[in-house]
């Protein structure tokens, strides 16, 4: 599975982490928490890459366990915990992840049969800052357990998993550092609330799933680096307040759901290096704006897009599927336009 923004940025900070932690060989593990990763173990199922977590007195500090366990030199407390690329564990989320309470870092990245909802002991992380689970099943709502407790988290990744029901709305105040959010790939089914994200270098991610309704236009603002929010049930028209040449917005997919507005004279961020906004009603000509924007990624087919496509400057680098299924484009890359005025 390839590594979202987030995982490579937590990896980063646990490289980092380790550093600083190896820069002390005196440290040794809070004896409670390392009894708490020895249950953390036995709840998972002693799975295999967890082998080197033993009571025994020869590896009795925590702090030098693998994968990666990384503790404040300190206090010996642990404060990152990375759990990746376990194929053989068949368990829920081990409620002793809940006793970590110094915990500011945890990710659980491609463990597909970790299962059930995370449960309520998470509300004990209140120190948690970056939480990154993916590729996982684990179900029930947007944990609420989370919510009561991680008033200091500034990203939450809970994606490609089998999370369900609505966003709640009260994410907005209960997250007041949230300024990355992550929960692609999962059922999530109702409107996306307003006011999730905090702060500057805003991301929001809610690609494939089940969302309705009509995009807020706080996600328009002039901090949010990326939005993508394609293979939902989308509707309405977000071009007014997600555009606009002056805006530093780098990734916008809107991809895959049914909004619908006239593109003919929308601006768009000079910033601007993604933009998919193919399998929608978008109608119109396609926006002489563009020919300004240098666009890694470019895709308006499948929409209701008519007329001549304007040509010159960053426009050459499009070839024709960029174009493709709408009602009446022509000009390059597309066949020659007609006499009859397109």
């Amino acid at each position: 599975m390839p590594l979202t923004t987030s995982s490579m940025v937590l990896l980063l900070l646990f490289f980092l982490l380790s550093i600083h932690t190896a820069l002390s060989s005196a440290a040794d593990c809070d004896p409670a928490d390392r009894a708490a990763l020895l249950r953390v173990k036995a709840e998972l199922g002693d799975p295999v890459r967890l082998a080197a977590w033993q009571p025994s007195s020869s590896s009795t500090n925590c702090c030098s366990w693998d994968p990666a366990v990384i503790c404040d030199i300190a206090t010996g407390r642990v404060t990152a915990l990375a759990l990746c690329s376990l194929p053989d564990v068949s368990a829920p989320v081990p409620p002793s992840l809940g006793d970590l309470a110094a915990l500011e870092i945890l990710q659980i990245v491609s463990v597909p049969g970790l299962s059930g909802p995370v449960p309520a002991t998470f509300a004990n992380l209140t120190r948690l800052r970056d939480l990154d689970i993916n590729g996982t099943s684990i179900s029930g709502h947007v944990p609420a357990s989370l919510l009561a407790g991680a008033a200091n988290l500034s990203t939450l990744v809970i994606a490609n998993s089998k999370l369900a029901g609505p966003i709640p709305a009260s994410m907005s105040s209960l997250l007041p550092n949230l300024r990355y959010l992550d929960l692609s790939g999962n059922l999530l089914t109702g409107a996306i609330p307003p006011g999730l994200l905090h702060g500057s270098f805003r991301f929001l991610l809610l690609s494939n799933n089940r969302l309705s309704g009509e995009i807020p236009s706080d996600y328009g603002d002039a901090d949010v680096d990326t939005v993508d929010l394609s293979r939902n049930n989308l509707t309405g028209d977000p071009s007014a307040f997600l555009f606009g040449i002056t805006k530093a917005t780098a990734k916008i997919d809107l991809s895959w759901n049914r909004l619908e507005f006239d593109m003919t004279e929308v601006r768009f961020p000079h910033h601007l290096r993604f933009l998919d906004l193919s399998h929608n009603r978008i109608r119109g000509g396609v926006a002489k704006s563009l020919r300004d924007v240098n666009l890694d990624h470019f895709d308006v087919s499948d929409n209701e897009l008519c007329g001549e496509i304007p040509a010159g400057r960053f426009m050459v680098a499009h070839g024709a599927e960029c174009y493709a299924c709408n009602k009446c484009l022509c000009g390059t890359p597309l066949p020659p336009c007609n006499n009859t005025g397109l």
